[in-house]
């Protein structure tokens, strides 16, 4: 009797036969683990491509999305009294061939008033009759609802046009604005959504008196499409509950509050110059936001020597024309050796304190104006006093002209000193300085910049051929980790 059968090589054991199985299902186990895991390291490699495609298109449609001239409609408000005198600075930032709006007058023009040069301004359109407004303001002008109804009129003219309308833009007609650095600002906001957007008074008591968080029609104010068509629709229903109100933009500051929309301030907009005579200190410490606005420029002294105030105003225009997302703009650099503080504001002045300032008081408001006293002599900005004796002032250096260059993009921009007679230390004076060279390249920041501005630096440029008699600066971006300060 055998205890133990042959093995057969033909018929395995069901043991034998559940390793194997067993063994299979391991290894089948592992493969798909090893597939798992190969799977989801790959899916935030694509969800990671899928994020930056996403993001690259996102960049494009808001570079397609950016609002252009052609996209804003303008309503300047105005009067026959005062449209013949003030036309020709409303034709200094005006452009024809890409600019849509109107000039609101409270009669039709004459034909002597009506210029031939009339095809390179805004039309002028007469406004609707608001004799049924009541008007209570004592002492007041009752302009002030024919001005406020503009809004109503021009989104009316305008919100059926082919065209898009992503902005309504209003100002009077001795409001300049900067047309570029406008459509550049309104770039920021989202036309769809509602926005008020300007800025309130530098005097603190004209704030006070109208409202801290309105935007003050003189610098100017845009209204997104979205906003400005719910607002026309019963906007005069709205009007004829504030006849007590001074001002047209009183009126629609409150009409826009009532829809529940606040002032959104950008320092651009600027009702300035409700200080009088010289406003060199306002505008050579203009804020790092681009300029969009000028107002009360006829009431101010004359912002270049040996000229009117219009054609010093057609002077600074020029700089404009050249690069505009630049002018004002203010760069701070420093002399080592001769402890001088210089300070560029670009296509307008060139300033140089022969002693070391920090930035902070560079930065100040030279008070270069007349102050009124009282609450009038109280701003809403830092100031610093300026030296009664003129010898003791910075050394200024008014823009005399701009230029660029095709080959390199490089733009030059040169200043000659305003000359005091003054007596001083040939050597170790800025006084000896009789131009300075600016040269720069043309600012175009992007909206990520614009949201979140960052002033440029300076340097001064080694010169040895001008005999001691011109300085030579060179205006760049920052470095990540540069500070702006005297160095040792």
């Amino acid at each position: 009797m055998r205890l133990f059968r042959p093995v057969s090589k033909t018929h395995p054991s069901s043991s034998s036969t559940i390793s194997a199985r067993m063994i299979n299902c391991i290894i089948l186990s592992i493969l798909i683990s090893l597939v798992y895991l190969l799977v989801s390291l790959s899916v935030p490699t694509l969800q990671s491509k899928d994020t930056i495609r996403a993001y690259f298109i996102s960049a494009q449609d808001q570079a397609q999305s950016l609002t252009e001239i052609d996209h804003i409609v303008f309503g300047i408000g105005s009067s026959t009294k005062w449209w013949p005198t003030r036309r020709e600075y409303v034709k200094l930032w005006w452009d024809a061939r890409r600019m849509r709006g109107c000039v609101f007058v409270d009669r039709p023009l004459s034909s002597l008033e009506n210029h031939t040069d009339s095809h390179l301004l805004p039309p002028i359109c007469v406004s609707e009759d608001t004799s049924r407004f009541r008007y209570t303001w004592r002492g007041g002008d009752r302009n002030a609802i024919r001005i406020a109804r503009s809004v109503l009129e021009t989104v009316r003219m305008f919100n059926t046009s082919s065209e898009k309308v992503k902005w309504y833009v209003f100002g009077y007609d001795n409001t300049m604005f900067v047309p570029e650095n406008l459509a550049k600002t309104l770039s920021k906001y989202d036309h769809t959504s509602w926005y008020y957007i300007g800025a309130n008074s530098e005097i603190y008591h004209q704030n006070s008196k109208f409202g801290h968080d309105m935007a003050f029609g003189g610098g100017g104010f845009a209204l997104s499409s979205s906003l400005a068509n719910v607002l026309a629709k019963n906007f005069d229903s709205c009007i004829e509950r504030y006849p007590h109100l001074y001002g047209g933009d009183s009126r629609i500051h409150a009409c826009v509050l009532e829809l529940g929309v606040g002032l959104t301030h950008e320092p651009g907009f600027h009702q300035q110059f409700d200080v009088k005579g010289n406003a060199l200190g306002i505008l050579a410490s203009h804020s790092t936001r681009p300029l969009v606005s000028l107002h009360h420029v006829p009431h101010i002294d004359p912002i270049f020597p040996n000229s009117t105030t219009f054609t010093a105003f057609r002077h600074l225009f020029s700089a404009v024309e050249v690069d505009p997302l630049r002018i004002l703009q203010l760069s701070v650099c420093y002399d080592r050796w001769y402890s001088w503080t210089i300070s560029v504001s670009w296509g307008y002045t060139v300033q140089i304190e022969g002693r070391h300032l920090y930035l902070r008081d560079v930065l100040k408001t030279q008070e270069t104006w007349k102050p009124s006293g009282g609450l009038a002599s109280v701003y809403t900005f830092n100031t610093r006093e300026v030296h009664p004796d003129p010898c003791q002032r910075p050394v200024t250096f008014f823009m005399e002209h701009v230029s660029s260059s095709p080959g390199d993009e490089t733009i030059k921009s040169v200043y000659k000193q305003a000359y005091e007679n003054c007596t001083y230390d040939p050597i170790s004076s800025p006084r000896k300085l009789e131009e300075i060279r600016v040269f720069s390249t043309r600012l175009d920041p992007d909206i990520r910049q614009l949201k979140a501005p960052r002033r440029q630096c300076c340097d001064i440029l080694p010169t040895s051929s001008t005999g001691g008699k011109v300085m030579e600066i060179g205006i760049r971006e920052c470095k990540e980790d540069e500070f702006i300060y005297i160095h040792p």
